[in-house]
């Protein structure tokens, strides 16, 4: 079976304000018929997108959604919405037809699937959702009387059809319609209701704008979490260097750099948060250059890379593991010089210390390690 979406984009908006009409404005940085297109370019049961354009916005549609004009066929609309909706119905090849307000760009997957499903067993259906606020009846400003809510619905697109049902009806239309249930309900057409969402605002008034913003930023959040391992043997010396801070010991740490075990350990889970490997691939340690490198070095250039790739550092927790040094009194410290390289405050930070109760290379004492984890926000 073959379904069409048919995405209304004629109308003017004119109480959404602005020089252009509404379906091209921006929301974040795109137009909003650009964001509708995408929602059902990307959903894998639409075989054709029709979009029914104003006659006069031809450019504006080149200008603003260029992307998509391999993927949808432009339809002139007419004088009225039916008229636009029939424009568009007569170019469906599809078996069974989604309509959606061009103004509502935010429609999730599981609305278009419900409407596809109820499909299958019936000529029509569409997404809406409960009133739930007291309803009132008014007159010049001020209440007349409550209104029931009772079987009231606030009614959603897309509207799903079988083609040729609603094509009869909109051919039969003898008055404007509200929507193309109602089309359907004046032909004699059963319609489904479906689940709608919250989130599937129309764009109508200039506020809507900031709330879909909202909507998208909460909806594309790309939250990464990375977690990293480092181990050094304890050598001769008389000191440790742990998280940035030196701590007198009975002995030094073993490495290719300067065996800061918790800072390796931090730097590995930002880089695993990313994709980006491990310390080793970044700073090769075959390469004499980083021979006894201060490893702040290493957790600069993650936390960098972090946000070269638009990701902010929220949160990095670092245990330790260790008989000795005692790591309590140094943790302030620790967590203020690591805030410092990350370029984050020091709540965002967690320094923390166990031990492995004598078990184990720690246990014996022969050694550190430290575990850690990032956590990496893109909105």
């Amino acid at each position: 079976m073959r379904t069409s979406a048919l995405i209304v984009a004629a109308g003017r908006g004119t109480r959404a304000g602005g020089e252009i009409p509404k379906q091209y404005q921006p929301l974040l940085g795109r137009a909003v018929l650009s964001w509708t297109i995408e929602r059902f370019v990307r959903h894998p049961a639409i075989d054709e997108i029709i979009v029914v354009l104003h006659p006069e916005d031809g450019h504006l549609f080149t200008e603003h959604c260029s992307d998509w004009a391999n993927d949808v066929i432009q339809v002139a609309g007419g004088a009225t919405r039916d008229a636009s909706v029939r424009a568009g119905l007569n170019r469906v090849s599809g078996d069974r037809v989604l309509i959606h307000d061009g103004a509502r760009p935010l429609v999730p997957d599981h609305v278009i699937d419900g409407v596809l499903r109820a499909l299958d067993t019936a000529p029509g259906a569409a997404p809406a959702l409960p009133v739930s606020d007291a309803l009132w009846r008014g007159d010049l400003g001020r209440v007349q009387g409550p209104q029931s809510r009772e079987g009231l619905y606030r009614a959603q697109t897309p509207q799903g059809f079988d083609t040729k049902s609603i094509l009869a009806a909109h051919a039969s239309v003898t008055a404007p319609a509200a929507d193309d249930v109602e089309v359907a309900l004046a032909a004699g057409l059963p319609v489904e209701i479906t689940d709608g969402s919250e989130d599937n605002i129309k764009l109508t008034y200039p506020g809507d704008f900031a709330r879909a913003e909202r909507l998208i930023k909460e909806s594309t959040m790309d939250v990464r979490t990375g977690n990293g391992f480092d181990v050094h043997k304890f050598t001769d010396g008389t000191a440790v260097i742990l998280c940035g801070v030196e701590i007198p010991h009975t002995h030094a740490l073993l490495g290719h750099s300067d065996a800061d075990v918790g800072m390796h350990a931090v730097t590995d889970a930002i880089y695993g948060a990313l994709g980006m490997g491990d310390i080793g691939q970044h700073f090769p340690p075959s390469d004499p250059q980083w021979k006894g490198a201060a490893s702040h070095i290493f957790l600069k250039h993650a936390a960098d890379l972090a946000r070269e790739h638009g990701f902010t550092l929220t949160h990095a927790d670092c245990t330790l593991i260790c008989e000795q040094p005692k790591i309590g009194p140094h943790t302030g410290a620790m967590k203020q010089e690591m805030a410092r390289i990350m370029g984050i405050t020091p709540d965002r930070v967690s320094i923390k210390a166990t031990t492995s109760e004598t078990l184990g290379f720690t246990g014996r004492k022969e050694g550190i390690a430290a575990i850690a984890t990032a956590t990496l926000v893109k909105a």
